[in-house]
């Protein structure tokens, strides 16, 4: 049974605020310690363990990584086809303040890291960050974590894995390498689509070892501070919610990765369907290193459709689909991608989120929704 939510803002603190367990509503909170004891247990594992730190929403703990780390100077290399809002989060706030941001392909990261993409090159610094999604979105490119890890720690950077569409019960980052293990998770990790939170999680020093982040300060010290600092803090009512969650973790994401590769063993077989971009099928490119770090290929998939018209008629015809740009929920969940901009995707790209409906209702309406748009 998990105890209700903290609502306290002022915590009593006589005596040496350093003493005390809890001493201000915007650094700790009890449902926090909670969650994020949670957290860490599946970011961890028998080898190592974890410390978590958890946020109001996926982009602030994603933001919170970039400003506690990167200065004036300082390299960040990441996916050229990754999440949107975490790109132009650095070209359009941290690049002006004198951050070197370098893009590659989520694919071609470890060939281009092999040719020198980490290391100091005219005039510009070796990378300081790492930033990896893999599986990409919304292209479901895969990267060998353990090989670019390797890669990054011989140039001395730091490597930073947004997990979200994995969760850790699908793919553990720390495990593989990664300095730091980042998600939103809004998505399935609690899988409700009622919440907006996201965390940040490292190898804890009493474990295996925690990188080092500045001027000798760990990365838990770092992060957490800049959370404090920056108020991007999660509500105790939130944290409780998150608890409830993710005790069905299990069961949810075991059944929409499941509809998830049915579906697209369904839709690699229409002939109104281009291209179906999924690690799980073997046919996919990404597919034999998703096999090796992957435990679960996740729910998100994208598939392609040969133009806009046919994309929103789809939509339009289906019964079951919800249209939603978030995804990783109970309920299957789509969007033509392309429709914000800022995504080099075909026009008839599809992003589809696999629920937890019955797999024989969900295929049937595939296929009516799908019928004649080739």
């Amino acid at each position: 049974m998990h105890h209700g939510p903290v609502f306290a803002a002022p915590f009593h603190t006589p005596g040496e605020v350093g003493d005390a367990a809890y001493s201000y509503a915007r650094s700790h909170n009890p449902t926090w310690t909670a969650l994020e004891e949670a957290i860490a247990g599946m970011e961890g594992g028998g080898e190592f363990a974890a410390r978590a730190l958890v946020f109001g929403s996926g982009m602030a703990a994603v933001a919170a990584v970039f400003g506690a780390l990167l200065g004036p100077g300082d390299v960040v290399v990441l996916a050229a086809n990754g999440y949107n809002v975490a790109r132009t989060l650095l070209t359009e706030h941290f690049a002006p303040l004198g951050v070197v941001v370098r893009t590659v392909a989520a694919a071609e990261m470890e060939a281009a890291a092999r040719d020198g993409l980490f290391a100091a090159r005219d005039g510009e610094r070796a990378a300081k960050l790492v930033w990896i999604e893999t599986p990409s979105n919304p292209t479901m490119e895969v990267c060998d974590l353990r090989v670019v890890c390797e890669l990054a720690h011989a140039v001395g950077a730091l490597v930073a894995v947004d997990n979200t569409t994995a969760t850790p019960l699908g793919q553990r980052p720390l495990a593989l390498g990664a300095d730091i293990s980042v998600a939103s998770d809004t998505k399935m990790m609690t899988g409700h689509s009622d919440l907006l939170i996201g965390h940040v999680a490292v190898r804890d020093k009493a474990g295996r070892g925690e990188a080092s982040g500045v001027g000798g300060r760990g990365l838990y010290e770092l992060i957490a501070t800049y959370r404090t600092r920056t108020g991007g803090v999660l509500g105790p009512m939130e944290a409780w919610l998150a608890l409830r969650s993710i005790a069905t973790l299990p069961l949810r994401a075991e059944r929409s990765c499941a509809n998830a590769l049915a579906l697209a063993k369904f839709l690699k077989g229409r002939p109104e369907v281009l291209e179906v971009m999924y690690p799980g099928l073997e046919s996919d490119p990404g597919h034999a290193v998703a096999s090796r770090q992957m435990t679960l290929f996740g729910p998100v998939m994208s598939f392609v459709l040969k133009d806009k018209a046919a994309a929103e008629e789809f939509l339009r015809r289906s019964k079951l689909v919800t249209v939603a740009t978030s995804f990783g929920g109970i309920g299957t969940t789509a969007e033509r991608r392309a429709r914000w901009g800022g995504d080099a995707v075909h026009e008839g790209l599809m992003r589809l989120s696999a629920g937890c409906e019955a797999i024989e209702d969900l295929i049937e309406d595939f296929a009516q929704a799908l019928e004649g748009l080739g």
